[in-house]
């Protein structure tokens, strides 16, 4: 029930962040998913949505899976991507390292 209601959405921001995680670090990311209904003995269980995928360091899905079949998605990389997108979108280069000390803490200072 809650991958025909909630699961467009939940999908959606699932592959975004993702996507997005290969934008922040200039590499490939190859996000893997289950597919199917999965329950304990008695249990309700969680329905999976699939769609494993992999996408390049610009974000953009270079390979996806099936909504309900088990399957290995391979996929080839251009090792010199990565360079490119780091050299031309400096993200990592160009972060303030100093200014994470809060964050790294487990309750902010009010």
């Amino acid at each position: 029930a809650e991958k025909i209601v909630e699961g467009k959405a939940q999908h959606a921001a699932w592959q975004t962040i993702q996507r997005s995680h290969a934008i922040a670090n200039g590499c490939y990311v190859a996000a893997i998913n289950r597919v199917g209904h999965e329950a304990p003995a008695g249990g309700e269980g969680l329905e999976f949505w699939g769609q494993s995928f992999a996408c390049n360091p610009s974000g953009e899905i270079i390979a996806q899976g099936s909504v309900d079949q088990n399957e290995t998605v391979l996929v080839e990389i251009e090792r010199a991507k990565v360079n490119e997108v780091r050299t031309h979108w400096p993200f990592l280069r160009d972060r303030r390292i100093d200014a994470y000390d809060a964050i790294t803490r487990r309750f902010l200072d009010s």
